[in-house]
């Protein structure tokens, strides 16, 4: 059978406080909040209103697959990207979660801090009080709680 000993008290005298490199370490680090920086660019055109002239169209098309010239729209390139952990993101810091009706909120009571209900477009005014009063009362954030809605919840 194996004894433990119990090391003896290592206070000394002046009971100094020990240095914090003396302290090992938790692992734990403070938490930093990444901020939120969306690359957003007016460059970028869709090409549906960008057409080339109808009586160059065909030979274009025999020439030249790409429209080249005045008729470049600006492509996106991977440098318009956002950072992986703020893509999605609400500038509350929540992902948006469609709402279609009062049971849908119960969906988000675990995910309250990382989701936010989103009512969707086509939930009447009645049905919106509802949701709202029940998303206050559990907790729940939501992005578009004046929508339909006149009178105060």
């Amino acid at each position: 059978m194996i004894t433990l000993k119990a090391h003896p008290p290592t206070s000394t005298a002046d009971d100094s406080p020990t240095p914090l490199s003396m302290i090992p370490s938790t692992g734990m680090r403070r938490h930093r909040r990444t901020s939120l920086v969306h690359c957003r660019d007016s460059n970028i055109i869709q090409d549906d209103f960008r057409q080339a002239r109808p009586n160059r169209q065909e030979a274009q098309e025999e020439v030249q697959p790409t429209p080249v010239g005045p008729l470049q729209a600006a492509m996106p390139k991977i440098g318009y990207g956002s950072n992986k952990k703020t893509r999605h993101l609400t500038p509350s810091g929540h992902k948006a979660f469609l709402v279609h009706n009062v049971n849908d909120v119960d969906l988000l009571l675990m995910h309250n801090h990382t989701f936010a209900a989103e009512i969707s477009h086509a939930v009447s005014s009645r049905k919106r009080i509802d949701i709202i009063a029940k998303a206050k009362a559990l907790g729940v954030k939501v992005t578009n709680p004046k929508g339909r809605v006149t009178t105060d919840v």
